[in-house]
């Protein structure tokens, strides 16, 4: 027989929860895989992994500016198809891998130590949601194209 809380958290997602987005049963997983706790900040990162939006902005991202760089500008990487790939990697041993990742973590961690919260600025100054008809003529007056970056959406 299933316990009380259970019957309690299945009927709520099954005939209570009303639904605009997707954070209600989002939220409840994140808490139900961390032993029914979880912080804002796991709750936010579970969020984000949903958001196909920062994905494709990521992807964007991506493609025109940190690959193009790799790629293109400095050749430490290829590209076939969407696959990146770096060149040489497969001569690196275990332990080299190991060092070039601590490498990386600690030039995120000088640069982002630096420059502070000054990174993400860019990400914080929209006043909160904005709606989908707004959107699309914001986009439309911009060619279709980020304006600050150039991206294109």
């Amino acid at each position: 027989m299933a316990s009380a809380a259970f019957q309690r958290i299945q009927y709520f997602l099954l005939h209570e929860m009303r639904m605009s987005h997707i954070y209600q049963p989002v939220m409840i997983r994140e808490m139900l895989q961390g032993d029914g706790k979880a912080s804002e900040t796991q709750i936010a990162r579970a969020l984000l992994a949903e958001d196909r939006s920062q994905i494709e902005y990521y992807e964007q991202i991506t493609k025109n500016m940190v690959g193009r760089v790799l790629v293109k500008n400095r050749r430490i990487a290829t590209k076939e198809k969407n696959i990146y790939a770096l060149v040489g990697v497969d001569d690196l041993s275990v332990p080299e891998v190991t060092s070039l990742i601590e490498t990386c973590d600690q030039k995120i961690r000088a640069f982002v130590q630096t420059r502070g919260d000054a990174i993400w600025s860019h990400r914080k100054k929209s006043a909160g949601y904005i709606s989908g008809t707004i959107r699309y003529e914001v986009l439309k007056r911009a060619k279709f194209r980020c304006e600050p970056c150039g991206i294109i959406r």
